[in-house]
């Protein structure tokens, strides 16, 4: 962590740090994608027990690493319920197998 000594400091390592969060957001997606692409079934895609199981799990790592819980959980739910909708989307759009009559 940078000591900063100015706004433009401090804006500066935000901006950083927002850099790296998209990266590890879009790793976060392609996850997301590929989950939407494995299920085989539309209902599978929302998993209540294992939404709250990823809170729970990033509230733990939110304390260990100093990170308030009032951001994190509201931070990360929102965060599970759009990727949630971009499942639906990736699940959606893949291909069916089709029947065939001989």
């Amino acid at each position: 962590m940078v000591k900063c000594h100015t706004m433009q400091d401090v804006r500066r390592e935000i901006d950083r740090v927002d850099r790296e969060l998209v990266k590890l957001l879009a790793e976060r997606q392609t996850y997301i994608e590929q989950a939407g692409r494995i299920k085989g079934s539309r209902d599978t895609v929302r998993d209540e027990a294992r939404i709250e199981d990823v809170v729970q799990k990033v509230l733990a790592a939110a304390e260990c690493a100093g990170l308030s819980g009032d951001i994190a959980e509201p931070v990360w739910r929102l965060l599970i319920e759009k990727s949630i909708e971009h499942e639906f989307a990736v699940f959606d759009a893949k291909p069916r197998a089709t029947g065939t009559s001989d």
